[in-house]
């Protein structure tokens, strides 16, 4: 494992949650958005990770070197939430009411998209300590030399 490996992981996880709370952002900034570009209500947006090079578990098992440690972390995909359903209340001097005087209002739930920002928010420390430790310890490997 090279002496940098550690930064680059470090460095993946927070440049990831950093772009999971821009997407967070996104959705608070819009939870009250009744028509998009294209007509109809914002839809939640969620941000997908998955490790950088993953390796066959045989290939693990195969080496004995720290090389097997990991490359860190990667967004895959940033997908729209079909599962939560819109909300729809009835105002009918909405200008985006339909014929019955109901507006259909995005899937964003503030409290949830709060308590999102909050892990993304600690995952991001997280990985900033990590990068700190690591800086840290090869600091003082380059002064016992001294």
């Amino acid at each position: 494992m090279s002496i940098f490996n550690s930064f680059d992981i470090s460095a993946s996880g927070m440049t990831s949650q950093r772009f999971r709370s821009d997407i967070i952002m996104q959705n608070i900034a819009n939870a009250t958005t009744t028509r998009t570009e294209d007509g109809t209500p914002y839809r939640r947006r969620v941000v997908t990770f998955a490790e950088k090079e993953t390796t066959p578990f045989s290939n693990v098992l195969a080496r004995t070197s720290a090389d097997a440690v990991g490359s860190g972390v990667k967004v895959t995909r940033v997908s729209e939430d079909y599962e939560t359903e819109m909300v729809r209340s009835y105002d009918p001097s909405h200008p985006d009411a339909d014929e019955d005087g109901y507006v259909t209002y995005p899937n964003v739930n503030i409290i949830t998209e709060m308590t999102n920002l909050i892990d993304a928010t600690r995952s991001y420390e997280a990985n900033t300590t990590a990068f700190e430790a690591s800086k840290s310890m090869i600091t003082k490997g380059l002064s016992m030399g001294k």
